[in-house]
């Protein structure tokens, strides 16, 4: 393993050398962000390869206005929040569960089975579950509520906050962040779509586009394969990561997510209204959508905090550029979603690269 790291190391040098100018090269998914800084592969990168961390986590990427839709649940007495673990801390406008849960009746599930059991054992009240992710969590969402409707539970419901990965990195290159050379593709979300799917990309705006694991050696050699495409000027859709992920994906869980659901437009942290990039649920099963249950309002969201993770998510500034980082937002008190997530890209900063 050693020599395949080694080896990697040696033919990035060499592109670069070729390129003779700074290589940027966006990683889309929060695992591989952790993954790098945990791994030091930044400290053995020469100095004219930027890293740049961009939309991957999912709870990152969840629009202000959604955070403060799904307080606005706490106020109800007939709902059970269900949500994953990394939603309690996310501040809102005014709060978040965390700190209103003394208010209201909020459970950490681990999946969307464990929020509709939730609604089978408490009939008496709605349980909301708070469905965000991308294409990866997708279909299991989209089977909870297949079942839902199959078995009458109708007191179950969803707040539906899915993302779809290519439309956001669409939007990045169509003028958000256009200084991206390449991206270093999710591997999860490629078990799901295919690495196929990024073929648009490289087709359309001529970047490279290479999926890797999430091992150091898979991720250097991922780097490697970029550099070597920019150095020789052969833009390619590649995947190294065989053992899971093929050309097509799952097919059998995009069926299940095209026919619960379908893409609309929607909001992103930092990227604003991005065409055909959230799920909702097709009419067929409107009536497990949180949003029409309660009258919320999908729409953006304020935030007055200063916090800057939507430029941190467009890969526009790093971390420590925001002034509030490492000083008012720690993990300890986290001000921005960046900083909550155990994918974000600050989080990811302030535990492994403070000393950069």
């Amino acid at each position: 393993m050693l020599d395949r790291i080694v080896n990697a190391q040696h033919q990035i040098d060499d592109a670069c050398k070729q390129l003779d100018r700074p290589v940027t090269i966006m990683e889309v998914c929060g695992t591989h962000t952790v993954a790098i800084f945990r791994s030091g592969i930044r400290s053995i990168l020469p100095a004219s390869v930027k890293l740049l961390s961009g939309p991957g986590c999912p709870v990152c990427v969840t629009d202000q206005g959604y955070i403060d839709a799904v307080l606005e649940l706490t106020q109800r007495d007939d709902c059970l929040i269900a949500t994953y673990g990394d939603m309690i801390r996310v501040p809102g406008r005014h709060g978040s569960l965390e700190t209103l849960a003394s208010k209201a009746d909020v459970r950490v599930v681990l999946s969307s089975e464990d929020a509709l059991q939730l609604a089978k054992d408490n009939p008496g009240k709605t349980v909301v579950f708070i469905a965000v992710g991308f294409e990866t969590t997708a279909p299991a969402t989209a089977v909870a509520v297949k079942e839902a409707a199959g078995q009458d539970v109708e007191n179950f419901c969803i707040l539906s906050g899915h993302k779809l990965v290519i439309p956001a990195m669409r939007a990045l290159l169509s003028g958000m962040n256009d200084r991206i050379d390449a991206f270093l593709c999710p591997g999860h979300v490629s078990v799901i779509i295919g690495f196929g799917a990024f073929g648009e990309i490289v087709d359309e705006f001529r970047r490279p586009c290479v999926v890797g694991g999430f091992e150091p050696v898979q991720i250097i050699e991922a780097l490697a394969e970029i550099c070597r495409q920019l150095a020789s000027g052969q833009v390619q859709l590649k995947s190294i990561y065989s053992a899971v992920v093929t050309e097509k994906g799952n097919t059998a869980a995009q069926t299940i997510v095209a026919e619960v659901f379908e893409p609309v437009d929607g909001y992103w942290r930092g990227l604003g209204k991005i065409p055909a990039s959230t799920l909702a649920l097709r009419e067929r099963y409107r009536r497990f959508d949180a949003f029409e249950r309660f009258g919320l309002a999908d729409q953006p969201g304020q935030d007055d905090s200063g916090c800057r993770c939507g430029e941190v998510l467009c890969g526009l500034i790093d971390p420590p550029q925001c002034v509030l980082f490492a000083r008012q937002c720690t993990p300890q008190h986290p001000i921005g979603p960046c900083m909550v997530s155990s994918e974000g890209t600050c989080a990811a900063w302030f535990k492994y690269g403070r000393r950069d």
